[in-house]
């Protein structure tokens, strides 16, 4: 991977994930139960890597036409990423599994999660999201944090992340609390 480079919140984000996600909807149809723009990018005037991360929640990870439709108009299936990371489960764990696609050559660079719907990892960016997008403190925390870490961690994506995911399991976590509160 390149250099970890943080930018400003940039207005184009949420119309570059709309071309995208208009294009996934085509392609997946009916399979595409919700697609929604997740990550930094999709929170306004939160600072990022200048990728668009989108979720694609389906009824069912295991259909072979998601795969299927993707790999054929190009987007590129990274076949060893299958789950993500979360404090408190445990590697392999039903909850977490995904499928991870990147944007096709010479595309919109993009980060395509399909998920169950449901799950955890479904739930996770949609909550942290909306999250950040209702809590300006934890916003500027959050975007300072990921400048710090760009900063000291710009050639070691590893180290990056291994600071970085625990502080979102956090944050994650403390945003699931809440909405419980609220909830009862």
């Amino acid at each position: 991977m390149s250099k970890i480079e943080i930018l400003e919140y940039q207005p184009c984000w949420p119309r570059e994930f709309q071309e995208i996600k208009d294009k996934l909807s085509m392609l997946l149809g009916a399979l595409a139960v919700q697609i929604d723009h997740i990550g930094s990018t999709a929170v306004p005037e939160l600072a990022a890597k200048d990728i668009i991360d989108i979720q694609v929640s389906v009824k069912a990870l295991d259909d072979p036409k998601i795969i299927e439709l993707m790999v054929a108009a190009g987007y590129v299936f990274k076949e060893g990423i299958n789950q993500d990371n979360l404090v408190g489960y445990q590697a392999g764990d039903s909850e977490l599994m995904k499928l991870y696609f990147r944007e096709a050559e010479g595309g919109r660079a993009a980060h395509i999660h399909v998920r169950e719907i449901g799950r955890v990892n479904q739930q996770y960016p949609l909550l942290f999201r909306d999250f950040l997008r209702e809590n300006e403190e934890i916003k500027q925390a959050y975007g300072k944090v990921k400048y710090e870490l760009a900063q000291r961690f710009a050639n070691d994506i590893e180290a990056y992340y291994a600071i970085k995911d625990p502080y979102m399991d956090t944050l994650f976590y403390a945003a699931n609390l809440l909405k419980k509160k609220s909830d009862n």
